[in-house]
């Protein structure tokens, strides 16, 4: 049954359908660099009174050991999965020696990208597999766009959710293949309309040019008068072709449509042959230098800004999770870290998530052919980099729209969505984030990447003091704050936990790294 938004809208509205709006599951992954008073990098190993980088529930590195990763478990209220992240940064921070969080997505000052260490997990394979892997990542793409920081959004809707949506539908299909089409309608749709994350959310217009430091760009930089480097309507540099991207995976045709089409367009870029990082070779002088010369190493390899997920058990690869199980929840990666915020995210944007995710949702979506995708993903990359220009036309389809235009269609929209959300909660939170976040699709200035720019260039402020300011500040009101959903004793046996099932894991290793790999990769 083919039913329009309002439907859903009406449907969802009615007693027996409205409680299931109100138990999105929800977590948070933010990233974050160590850094120094003197906002340089630490160089300090990951500590060990933080317990494993490799079996931590919580607190982990991503590419670098100075790049401390935090997870939150799977929570049901915006302000409990935020509450849980400043428990989180809280008790890292009480373990750390005078060192600070970097508030913001792009790198602070780094002298020389080939000092910035590989993150280290151990003796095991798996921990091998991890470092040779970013290994590969800086032979690639090179270490300084790995130590871009980001926060990811993930997001599920409950079970009784799906039981509505099929009764609304009047839908007899298995629910788990329910539920994964429904999810990829979903994903559809985001990529649709995810040039709105940036816009609104963008925080990376300028960098400082240390970050250039070699690295060959047509885009047209302007320098501030303190020598930071920035374009003039840029919303996320982190986003754009300096960051998050990856020219080798531009011809790769990762369907959307449904999840066999998904995991075949995985599997096949796993399995692509790279003349360009076969140069680079596999082993030289006995050391890894790339798990493999494919396209993707392996499929975090893939960049994208969004992602269909499953919880993988032990030993099972993201794709075979979702093969076995369908999609549970999708990862929202299209966020830079919000400087204004002590988590890097607020429960405001939660919030506005909640909106976008389910209008995604209730929206009609239509199969994307790929030029329909690639025309998707050039209006993503013109929002990066002039976003807030006037002049600027996105393609919606065949015609041609502005920002304002567009963005005021997509909110006139997601207006009622915003009610149902405040209906299912008792509360008109939804309501007041909905119109702050319209307001900038009216007045640009109010966007967090004309604010940064209208300091740094506008004011003549110093980028990185300002974020070295922002860093100490939410150093000292987290550290001050108490413990609201853990204890300090749970991050205590957390990290004596992590440590000795890393232990247990290296002892029960029985292949040689060699074999492993194969093993793996067969």
């Amino acid at each position: 049954m083919t039913l329009l938004l309002n439907d859903y809208i009406a449907a969802f509205a009615q007693e027996k359908h409205i409680t299931s709006l109100s138990q999105f599951g929800r977590g948070i992954e933010r990233e974050t660099l160590r850094v120094l008073p003197q906002a340089r990098l630490s160089e300090q190993p990951h500590s060990e009174r933080l317990g494993s980088a490799l079996t931590h529930p919580n607190i982990t590195t991503d590419y670098s050991e100075t790049l401390l990763e935090f997870i939150t478990p799977v929570s049901y209220a915006p302000e409990t999965v935020i509450a849980q992240l400043e428990d989180v940064q809280k008790f890292t921070l009480s373990q750390l020696d005078d060192e600070l969080l970097w508030p913001m997505s792009m790198p602070c000052f780094v002298e020389d990208d080939d000092k910035i260490p590989l993150a280290q997990y151990g003796k095991s394979n798996i921990g091998k597999m991890k470092t040779v892997y970013r290994q590969g990542l800086k032979n690639r793409y090179g270490s300084m766009m790995q130590v871009i920081s980001g926060i990811h959004f993930n997001f599920s809707f409950p079970k009784s959710f799906w039981q509505s949506m099929q009764t609304v539908e009047q839908n007899t299909d298995a629910l788990d293949d329910y539920i994964s089409d429904k999810y990829f309608a979903l994903l559809r749709n985001y990529k649709r309309f995810c040039w709105l994350i940036p816009y609104l959310y963008g925080s990376s217009p300028a960098i400082c040019s240390s970050f250039l430091k070699n690295k060959a760009t047509d885009l047209p930089f302007k320098k501030s008068e303190k020598g930071y480097m920035y374009l003039e309507y840029a919303t996320s540099l982190r986003m754009s072709d300096l960051g998050y991207t990856n020219s080798e995976q531009s011809s790769l045709q990762i369907c959307y449509n449904n999840l066999s089409g998904y995991l075949d367009g995985v599997k096949n870029a796993i399995n692509l042959p790279s003349k360009k990082f076969e140069k680079i070779g596999l082993k030289v002088d006995g050391k890894y230098q790339q798990l493999n010369s494919n396209v993707l190493q392996i499929e975090n390899e893939l960049y994208a800004p969004v992602r269909p997920k499953c919880v993988a058990q032990a030993g099972e690869k993201p794709s075979e999770a979702l093969k076995n199980r369908g999609v549970e929840y999708i990862e929202v990666r299209a966020l830079d870290v919000n400087p204004w915020s002590a988590t890097g995210i607020t429960v405001e944007q939660v919030r506005f998530l909640d909106i976008f995710l389910t209008f995604c949702m209730f929206e009609p979506s239509e199969i994307l052919n790929c030029s329909e995708q690639a025309t998707c993903e050039e209006n993503m990359d013109a929002i990066v980099v002039r976003g807030r220009d006037p002049d600027l036309l996105l393609r919606d389809n065949a015609e041609e729209k502005s920002v304002k235009q567009w963005g005021g269609e997509i909110f006139a929209k997601m207006a009622d969505v915003a009610t149902l959300l405040d209906q299912a909660n008792g509360s008109d939170l939804y309501r007041d984030v909905f119109e702050t976040e319209a307001a900038k699709i009216n007045d640009t200035s109010l966007t967090p990447s004309a604010k940064i720019l209208a300091s740094v260039v506008g004011e003549n402020k110093s980028l990185i003091k300002t974020a070295l300011d922002r860093a100490i500040e939410y150093r000292d009101q987290l550290l001050a704050n108490d413990y609201q959903e853990f204890t300090e004793q749970y991050f205590v046996n957390a990290a004596t936990e992590s440590l000795q099932e890393q232990a247990d894991i290296e002892m029960s290793d029985e292949l040689d790294f060699d074999a492993f790999l194969q093993d793996y990769f067969s």
